[in-house]
């Protein structure tokens, strides 16, 4: 339990880190999501935290589309701060290693929160870039979330979930191979 909540809480961190640069002129920018701006990002970070919110404090998450969206808030990414703090502290609270129910499907604390992570993590960069910033994802981190990537991510959920692989260099750096694999440009600049 506790290396996939570590991996949750250093992916909140980053994303947090991210948010800090969100201003509410930002919201109608672009985002390395093809086709989505970052409010409509952000809104789907929320129903993302919604989810992990819900698994860690019932142990059972529903299947059933997205969240209605919050009310228009001046700076949402405010709100997925204190969001993104809650659920950490749901999280590393959990004392066992008890299997979450997702849409009838048991699957273990510890891969919720994983999968949770790359969500995070990744959407973190999504956001950054879409503010002109550029913060990498750690290394290490990038590594872990890659070897998950490979795992959790398969042809299944092309091109639904994930845009198609993105092919860069053998030595580009983690990030690199995690972002691309999951069908996002490492080089993707923002059009300010």
């Amino acid at each position: 339990m506790a290396a996939g909540v570590a991996l949750l809480e250093r992916a909140i961190e980053y994303a947090v880190g991210s948010l800090r640069v969100v201003t509410p002129d930002a919201l109608c920018r672009g985002t390395p999501c093809s086709g989505w701006s970052l409010q409509r990002l952000l809104d789907h970070v929320d129903d993302s935290l919604r989810s992990l919110n819900e698994a860690a404090a019932s142990r059972t998450v529903e299947l059933c589309g997205a969240a209605a969206p919050r009310p228009a808030a001046a700076n949402p990414a405010l709100l997925l701060r204190d969001d993104a703090t809650a659920v950490l502290g749901l999280w590393t609270a959990l004392l066992a290693d008890e299997p979450v129910s997702i849409g009838g499907w048991h699957v273990s604390s510890p891969m919720v929160a994983a999968v949770g992570a790359i969500e995070i993590a990744v959407h973190g960069w999504d956001v950054a870039r879409s503010c002109g910033e550029h913060r990498p994802i750690p290394p290490a981190m990038a590594e872990e979330l890659l070897d998950l990537a490979h795992v959790l991510v398969t042809p299944a959920d092309r091109p639904d979930r994930f845009a198609a692989r993105v092919v860069v260099p053998r030595q580009a750096p983690a990030q690199d191979h995690l972002l691309a694999f999951l069908g996002r440009d490492p080089d993707w600049r923002a059009h300010l």
